[in-house]
């Protein structure tokens, strides 16, 4: 085999035994007498250290290489109680697997700062960087972990098309593609489908799936390629799936604390349990107004206000019961008050990264609401006629993998927390 172990699975009680690494060159240090090569793979960063003396010079020379080298190494574990992990690695063959025939665009290191529209420029080169390396090792957890917490709760994974005839949310912001001689749509949510599995009997859907949304943003929270986390719930309102999603957030976050301590420990987050509140929107806005927020009641929530809940309420707050006229148009209207909705958003540290609701099932309502958003009620006439066939109340929501992972890592745009994203001016790599 080209590779034994893992940086990770190496330790000082395997002082003795041969193994071979492979990676890239981190860092390599000639101090006259000893050479000094860092070796870095996914896992992590492991010291080969080569003495002249007792080095042969072949060997010596073959660890002289340029940075970000891709190389194997077959060495002896020696335990040291100078090297950090407590041992390092003493050379008996290096190999250049491919020798560098360009520069590398930016230092992976770190010590030299990039523009991150540079570093997604070179993507590839960026990912071997240790804290994007970090960011996507507590992406793959959330992932994860997402996919096993719903999966105890008895939900089925299903998959949705991405290419619709149809706006499935309303609205103009899709990205049109020729479909043969008609034209079709990339999927700004899988919210129809979904839906209509749960009417169709399969009663607790979930699905990882991404999404396009073609509004020209120019922002650090916004990307046109997004990952969704969905659930739809048959015979359930609002508040079962809002259980639901606290038992996730909170599950999520536990997850990547026992899981990741050392990538967050590299990108210096300090992440803690949190308690979910659950606030009403007219006394979130109550208390907004009377700590100096601008926002008017009726109004949908801005970046400020979100920002502002989250600084009244805690880290985690479910604002429920939003008015009617600013949520989506299938969003069951409160039977007491229909001015409000059995909807709801999750906001983290001042980020809306859920939205969900309690779903119209019954065709007429449904009907009602299409017409008063002023759009054509014969577009929806399949997901009308659907309700009207045996569609138990239901309810679900959507949550947005980027915008989750920028917040838990702290990082300050959601670009680095798309693998390759896409934005208003990304299409390439």
């Amino acid at each position: 085999m080209l590779r034994t172990h893992y940086v990770k699975e190496i330790n000082a009680e395997m002082d003795g035994e041969e193994v071979t690494v492979c990676g890239w060159v981190h860092e390599v240090r000639d101090k006259g007498n000893i050479v000094f090569l860092l070796l870095r793979d996914h896992t992590g960063i492991v010291q080969v250290v080569a003495k002249k003396e007792t080095t042969a010079e072949p060997v010596i020379k073959s660890m002289l290489l340029k940075k970000e080298s891709v190389v194997s190494v077959k060495a002896k574990v020696t335990k040291s109680q100078v090297a950090k992990k407590g041992y390092e690695l003493v050379p008996l063959e290096v190999k250049d697997l491919n020798p560098l025939v360009a520069a590398i665009p930016f230092e992976v290191t770190g010590k030299v700062p990039a523009e991150i529209d540079v570093r997604l420029d070179y993507r590839y080169i960026d990912l071997r960087r240790l804290e994007t390396t970090a960011v996507f090792n507590i992406q793959t957890t959330v992932l994860r972990s997402f996919r096993t917490i719903v999966q105890k709760k008895g939900f089925q994974e299903i998959r949705t098309p991405t290419l619709v005839e149809e706006a499935t949310e309303g609205g103009a912001d899709l990205f049109e593609v020729k479909y043969f001689e008609r034209k079709a749509y990339l999927a700004q949510s899988p919210q129809l489908y979904k839906q209509l599995a749960v009417i169709g009997g399969m009663d607790r859907v979930f699905m990882i799936m991404p999404i396009f949304r073609a509004e020209k943003h120019n922002t650090i929270y916004h990307i046109n390629e997004i990952t969704q986390m969905d659930i739809e719930m048959g015979f359930a309102d609002h508040n079962d799936v809002i259980r639901i999603l606290k038992n996730v957030a909170t599950g999520v976050v536990k997850e990547v604390i026992k899981c990741n301590g050392p990538d967050l420990e590299e990108l210096g987050v300090e992440l803690k349990p949190h308690k979910i509140s659950v606030v009403k929107y007219k006394d979130a806005v109550k208390k907004l107004q009377a700590n100096g927020g601008k926002i008017e009641f009726g109004q949908d929530l801005t970046r400020e206000d979100e920002t502002g809940i989250c600084r009244l309420y805690g880290d985690f707050v479910v604002v429920t019961e939003y008015p009617t006229a600013v949520r989506a148009f299938y969003s069951m209207p409160n039977e007491k008050n229909p001015e409000f909705s059995n909807s709801f958003d999750l906001l983290y540290k001042g980020m809306e990264l859920v939205s969900g609701a309690q779903r119209i099932h019954i065709p007429s309502l449904l009907e009602e609401a299409i017409k008063k958003r002023g759009m054509n009620v014969k577009a929806f006439e399949f997901y009308i006629n659907a309700m009207g066939r045996g569609a138990p109340p239901h309810a679900g929501w959507s949550f947005g993998l980027e915008r989750f992972t920028m917040k838990l890592t702290d990082r300050a745009n959601i670009r680095e927390a798309s693998l390759f994203p896409r934005d208003r001016n990304r299409l390439t790599p």
